[in-house]
């Protein structure tokens, strides 16, 4: 009541204040709330008609909050316009943006950034991929990466592998450990899904693991082709990097985990939304999985 009060009296705020108290009329006396508003009992009135008439967003607003609160808040306007698109209804997204400030919802803001060299050329494997992260067909382009994750003093590794095709993270393994079992776990998950000499590339950073003779012995035997990034330069693998930073502001970062095994759950729900669920701009506003099944049918 109090913030509301402090609007000025401009009509859009006027508006506010008639809005508050219309959401707040069957609990409050109305004489009261009026006076603490500063408000007249025939503005009051004024927007109440007002609001009965041409509040024809009323079914669009139930959408926008059933969607925003669907997606946990990691929807923004964009995101929540193609989710309506997609449902057969057509709006502006200046629109949605405006009625979810109406609604007082946010989505969720997640800065990253980049500070990088060039970095010298891997000696164990050229950096076959140089930044070209555009792959016109599933399964033709590959990175893979590892990311940590702190519970109470205990720590979580992530081991995934994404496609550069449509972002679908193919393959994964949580472990406790950094070990090369968790690498090897990822590698024979993804193997499934793919056949022999698919002449597919499968780049990655520097790191210990992908330097391993196992590693490499593995990649050549299925005829996949070993790309590593400059000593250094996170940039060289920026897509799986991005995916890091989305899983950690999506989920690690709303709640506080009590337990490794708590989170090692919400990580394999949240990649199955993310794979399933999450729609993607650059993707006509489709998930990873519906993307790709739309480049089988087509």
């Amino acid at each position: 009541m109090k913030k509301v009060q402090c609007l000025s009296s401009s009509r859009r705020n006027q508006e506010y204040k008639a809005q508050a108290i219309i959401e707040l009329r069957h609990q409050y006396d109305l004489a009261n709330m009026l006076r603490h508003m500063n408000m007249a009992k025939s503005s009051y009135y004024y927007y109440v008609k007002k609001h009965q008439i041409t509040d024809k967003y009323k079914d669009l607003k139930a959408l926008i909050e059933k969607i925003y609160h669907q997606h946990k808040g990691r929807f923004g306007y964009r995101r929540i316009t193609l989710a309506i698109k997609n449902k057969g209804v057509l709006i502006n997204h200046k629109t949605v943006l405006r009625l979810m400030n109406v609604l007082g919802l946010k989505s969720l803001i997640r800065t990253k950034k980049y500070k990088s060299y060039k970095g010298e050329q891997g000696k164990i494997a050229p950096n076959i991929l140089k930044r070209n992260f555009k792959a016109v067909m599933p399964n033709e382009k590959w990175a893979t990466d590892n990311t940590e994750f702190n519970v109470t003093g205990k720590k979580l590794y992530l081991s995934p592998i994404i496609d550069l095709y449509n972002g679908e993270i193919v393959s994964y393994d949580l472990s406790e450990r950094p070990d090369f079992n968790q690498i090897l776990s990822m590698l024979r998950k993804s193997f499934k899904k793919i056949p022999n000499q698919t002449n597919l590339i499968l780049h990655s950073d520097q790191g210990w693991q992908y330097q391993m003779k196992q590693y490499q012995y593995l990649l050549k035997k299925k005829g996949i082709k070993q790309s590593m990034s400059r000593k250094g330069n996170c940039l060289d693998n920026a897509v799986i990097e991005n995916f890091f930073g989305i899983i950690k502001a999506e989920l690690f970062y709303l709640k506080k985990y009590s337990s490794v095994n708590q989170l090692k759950q919400e990580i394999i729900e949240y990649i199955n939304y993310y794979n399933n669920d999450r729609i993607k701009l650059n993707l006509k506003g489709m998930s990873p999985i519906q993307y790709r099944a739309h480049y089988y049918q087509t």
